[in-house]
């Protein structure tokens, strides 16, 4: 069997995205995304801890939802780990582990906006029922600005 890298998170975002260009014109987006495990311990008493995933996502995805991933919003995000090696200012080898989305659905709670926008990378922009179903392709004449 071969290998698999899979990635699914639900929570919400920690700031707005940050939306740039490469020096050659792709967009990318940057997310900083939070999910909380909250448990009771063996006293009973109510614990959580809060991971922090850095998520990047490419082309139409990136320009078309970075409006709407603004901190506090919940998102699903469907994607793979992929590590980078880059070097300091110093001149040291550093790495960073980040989820390159492949597709992101808005949800309901936190941030401004509502409905459930979706949309998958390299794609158009399309509508989602909270199962992740296409409902209906997003024009922009459904674009209410």
């Amino acid at each position: 069997m071969g290998s698999v890298n899979k990635v699914i998170l639900v929570g919400n975002l920690g700031r707005d995205a940050e939306l740039r260009y490469t020096p050659g014109g792709a967009p990318v987006a940057t997310l900083n995304m939070a999910t909380t495990e909250v448990w009771n311990d063996k006293g009973g008493q109510k614990q959580e801890k809060t991971e922090w995933h850095r998520i990047v996502l490419w082309g139409k995805t990136a320009e078309s939802l970075n409006e709407y991933l603004t901190k506090g919003k919940q998102i699903y995000v469907e994607g793979r780990l992929q590590t980078r090696q880059w070097d300091d200012k110093d001149g040291n080898k550093r790495y960073t582990t980040e989820i390159r989305g492949d597709r992101v659905v808005l949800l309901g709670g936190g941030g401004g906006g509502g409905g459930q926008r979706g949309a998958r990378t390299g794609g158009a922009a399309h509508m989602e029922d909270p199962m992740g179903e296409p409902v209906s392709e997003l024009s922009d004449d459904d674009i209410p600005f």
